[in-house]
């Protein structure tokens, strides 16, 4: 079958639109082709610096044509609903359309209606003209006189079908069967028949059309010098794939630089190398450190082997590093502790306040949180102080991905206990961290306890303000920071309930935004700081008092919470409690997710989180077992047993309208069954206490799984429902006992089947 070929030919495109530039492509002409009536035999597309290439492969030479019965009205119809039907169908006289008979409706008209097909060229004229003018650039440009809109001006389309042009014209350009190669050492337009004599002129013009194939050559040549020289390429993905879009033809070329700019940080040199110039960065197997060594990728074939275009990299290269130096000996002037007073001009958000009013509530924060992760409190404050003072920087201002990176450095170079002074700088380091899937988390207490707290600050600073994450957007990376959260917590692997916790960081971010709402309004009380600690309690004590008997439109003076409060403190708790359970079902949530892409199953999930928790550890535990025994024989049984348990229970509730309720009367148990049930509940019971106890959730669900012959036996053997009402009652407290029992580790009726 015939082929299609397109090309749209412009100025350079960014490199990092164009791999996705070349996706929209093949989807918007797979969409179109389809919506036309085609089916490609198949489609690929290319991208290169000043190209975006389409091939079509087994199109038709026209599209089928299209037979349709359009049913008209009974042949008894008034003449005004015939000639209706005749104009609707194109038909001339009635005598064209048949009569079908319905042993219900009666005889009626039907028209036989062919659409003939479209010519492929035809319809590729109306297709591809419509796809440039509504391509989705991220950013595009008008230029000249005209009004089309793309990336950079767009000089030419080639759009050739079965050898022959497609002829339509995008504003003032008209296509045609021409294409051009390099730019320095192309040879000028020629023309195309097809892709393979297309691909073919293109390599002769030196242009390697393939993507994938500039990344291995580059890759392969970098490789090769290293290795002449005896060093290594340090792997950069995200810069091979920019490098790749840069050029037509890759020429590796290996420069060399001053080996006295290797006093330099090595993130510094790396990230002046990468960012600023797009080189590879080398590095000397024999001391593991950076080499002197740089990798360029030229778009141009040198004569001189690349010697001159090495040189003048080098020069280029040098000035900047010789920048990062100013900046790496001008901060090195002052210690860390003397730029915190600048976090103040810094502003964190407008409504959040500066760096250094988030930062005095990550030191109070900190130092609440280092007990529970076995961190010096003292230390973790301390680590807090400083965490973001290299924002105020030289090298951070023109290297913001270096934020605690060169914290780090700086805070070594500080006097006192080299050991005590390393835990601070490392945590100045680590407290961001993990900021992505593949990148480790904290690992040192005191890094952990400074982590936790600007995580916590950050969730809980911007639920207050309502910028909460939506379904289309996450701005300010709300979901990284609950899963940062997450990852350092089971990374610890210790029980670490952030109740409290969270309850501190919601109160310290609530005062703040109120003290700072009423500084203009003179009838509104300012809080004092110092009662954060009070407020989250009262607010924890809020809750509980809501998860008990109490009635929700209880006010807060009067169950208790509020007293030795003013007004505006128990409006300001119960703030608090709304703001702390949004962030903490936010996490949790973010945990359910994770463990979903883990492999757990939804049901499983549902069944587990079903019981009020916090601690994400034992949550994991509870998860991870209940897992493991819905594996074994006994344990699916046994869920069986528990929801029919459950649905008996269920039934009798409706038709009592009461949950039911009350204590197994030993005596009153007569049957063998009933007897063996109460006696292995009892059992269960005090072996799953002592398992809970000792958080081994592995012990629970096995004590659970061990009732699951009793259960078997009960429902086998005993008629729950039975005449006598006294013995009925007893065995629903014996149903409501075992539900009981086996919800102190999941609720089995989230569970699917059974």
């Amino acid at each position: 079958m015939p082929q299609f070929l397109l090309e749209l030919f412009s100025e350079e495109i960014p490199a990092r639109m164009q791999k996705r530039a070349a996706e929209d492509l093949k989807k918007l002409l797979m969409d179109a082709l389809t919506k036309a009536g085609f089916l490609p035999g198949g489609m690929e597309t290319f991208s290169a610096p000043r190209r975006l290439v389409a091939v079509v492969e087994g199109l038709p030479e026209r599209t089928a044509d299209v037979r349709e019965e359009r049913k008209g009205p009974k042949v008894d119809a008034p003449a005004q609903a015939i000639e209706g039907f005749l104009r609707g169908a194109g038909l001339t006289d009635i005598a064209q359309a048949r009569v079908v008979s319905d042993s219900k409706k009666g005889d009626f008209y039907v028209a036989d209606l062919v659409k003939p097909g479209r010519a492929t060229p035809d319809a590729l004229a109306d297709i591809v003209p419509d796809i440039i003018r509504n391509f989705p650039w991220p950013k595009s440009m008008r230029w000249g006189e005209g009004t089309l809109r793309w990336v950079r001006p767009l000089h030419r389309i080639l759009a050739v079908f079965d050898c022959e042009i497609v002829p339509f014209e995008v504003d003032g350009i008209a296509s045609c069967n021409f294409s051009e190669g390099h730019r320095f050492h192309g040879t000028g337009l020629f023309e195309v028949k097809d892709f393979e004599d297309y691909e073919a002129k293109l390599s002769a013009a030196h242009v390697v059309l393939d993507r994938d194939q500039r990344k291995a050559q580059i890759k392969a040549d970098a490789q090769t010098l290293c290795h002449a020289r005896n060093l290594e390429l340090i792997d950069d993905e995200g810069l091979l794939e920019e490098v790749c879009g840069l050029v037509d033809e890759p020429h590796v070329i290996m420069g060399d630089m001053d080996p006295s700019f290797l006093d330099l940080p090595p993130e510094v040199i790396r990230l002046t190398l990468r960012v600023n110039q797009k080189y590879f960065v080398v590095r000397d197997p024999k001391t593991g450190g950076l080499a002197p060594h740089f990798i360029i990728v030229s778009n141009v074939k040198a004569t001189d082997g690349g010697k001159k275009i090495a040189l003048g990299n080098a020069r280029v290269l040098a000035a900047r590093l010789n920048d990062a130096r100013y900046f790496w000996d001008l901060d090195r002037k002052a210690c860390l502790e003397s730029r915190v007073p600048k976090l103040d001009t810094l502003v964190f958000h407008e409504k959040l306040g500066s760096v250094g009013d988030k930062v005095r509530r990550i030191v109070a924060l900190a130092g609440e949180i280092a007990p529970l992760v076995g961190a010096d409190v003292a230390s973790a404050k301390h680590a807090a102080l400083l965490a973001k003072a290299d924002l105020t920087t030289e090298m951070v201002g023109e290297f913001p991905e270096l934020q605690g990176v060169m914290g780090r450095y700086y805070q070594l170079q500080q006097g006192g206990s080299e050991a005590s002074n390393k835990i601070i700088a490392d945590a100045i380091r680590d407290h961001y961290k993990p900021v992505g899937p593949s990148d480790q988390v904290p690992s040192e207490s005191v890094a952990m306890a400074v982590a936790l707290a600007d995580k916590l600050d950050t969730l809980t600073g911007f639920f207050a303000i309502g910028e909460k994450p939506t379904g289309s957007g996450d701005p300010y990376a709300l979901r990284r920071a609950a899963l940062g959260v997450i990852r350092i917590v089971r990374n610890l692997g210790k029980l670490l309930t952030l109740s409290s916790k969270l309850a501190f960081s919601t109160a310290q971010v609530t005062i703040a935004l109120h003290n700072q709402t009423i500084q203009f309004k003179s009838a509104a009380v300012s809080i004092d700081e110092a009662k954060v600690p009070l407020l989250a309690q009262r607010a924890l004590d809020y809750e509980e008092h809501l998860n008990s008997s109490v009635s929700v439109s209880a006010s807060i003076g009067e169950i208790g919470v509020g007293r030795g409060l003013a007004h505006e403190e128990q409006q300001l708790v119960i703030t608090i409690w709304v703001i702390y359970t949004e962030v903490r079902d936010f996490i949790l949530e973010r945990l359910r997710v994770s463990l979903r892409d883990e492999g757990f199953a939804p049901d499983v999930l549902e069944a587990a989180f079903a019981i009020p928790d916090d601690d994400i550890v034992r949550i994991v535990a509870r998860v991870t077992a209940l897992a493991k025994v819905l594996k074994t024989e006994d344990g699916a049984n046994l869920v069986a047993g528990l929801k029919r348990g459950a649905n008996i229970l269920r039934a009798e509730e409706k038709k009592d309208g009461a949950a039911a309720q009350g204590d197994v009367t030993a005596s009153r148990l007569a049957e063998p069954a009933e007897r063996g049930l109460h006696d292995a509940l009892l059992a269960a019971e005090a072996q799953m206490e002592q398992a809970l106890a000792a958080e081994q959730f592995d012990a629970a669900m096995g004590a659970l799984a061990g009732l699951r012959a009793p259960v078997d036996l009960f429902f086998e053997n005993v008629l729950v429902n039975d005449a006598d009402a006294a013995i009925r009652q007893n065995r629903l407290a014996l149903l409501v006992k075992l539900r009981a029992v086996s919800e102190r580790v999941a609720d089995f009726s989230k569970l699917a089947g059974g």
